[in-house]
């Protein structure tokens, strides 16, 4: 587990230099491809866009990165939600039978759905990706998506914002304590989950 989450930590930094290096050599285009690549990587469904959004903060400041990565992320979640619902509404069927907690959001409608997608949104353990294949497989309607979607990720995405933004401002000793503060809050987790 501790070698999974340190691989992960290290492809998100190396795609974070990679898109600022990106955004210093083409910086007329840099909105373009943050949104770009936020699209990309919410119909992948699988990548978490944290990346984007330190590297929105760094290249663009705190509060123009935040904006565009709120931007990018319901945009994102929009291309994912129709091309989803397009391509796989007709294939899945009932193959989801197997999974009661998707199909409450499957079946979800109206008030429910917007309900069941804004709390999941809150949640930041839930992938985004999940969220939007379930709702687009479902009967709920895209503009409840939308905008139970975007409501509930701003509160996600200023935490995930705030925290890039201030291990930023961190010399190597403040990374170290919050590394250390970390790794003591995952052993923790994983003690009380064995017990």
């Amino acid at each position: 587990m501790n070698a999974r989450f340190r691989t992960r930590q290290l492809m998100q930094k190396l795609l974070e230099k990679t898109l600022i290096q990106l955004f210093n050599e083409y910086p007329h285009l840099a909105v373009f491809i943050s949104l770009a690549l936020s699209v990309l990587v919410a119909v992948i469904g699988i990548l978490p866009s944290v990346f984007i959004t330190a590297a929105n903060i760094l290249f663009f400041g705190f509060v123009n990165g935040t904006l565009l990565s709120f931007a990018g992320e319901a945009l994102g979640a929009a291309v994912a939600f129709q091309l989803y619902r397009r391509g796989f509404k007709k294939k899945v069927g009932n193959r989801l039978d197997k999974y009661p907690s998707v199909q409450k959001l499957v079946a979800a409608e109206k008030g429910n759905a917007f309900l069941l997608i804004f709390s999941l949104r809150l949640v930041p353990f839930v992938p985004s990706g999940l969220i939007t294949f379930a709702a687009a497989i479902g009967k709920v309607g895209f503009t409840i998506f939308l905008v139970a979607s975007s409501l509930g990720k701003i509160p996600a995405l200023l935490m995930e914002a705030f925290a890039v933004n201030e291990v930023t401002k961190f010399g190597w000793q403040g990374k170290i304590i919050l590394l250390l503060a970390a790794l003591a809050l995952i052993y923790w987790v994983v003690k009380k989950r064995a017990a």
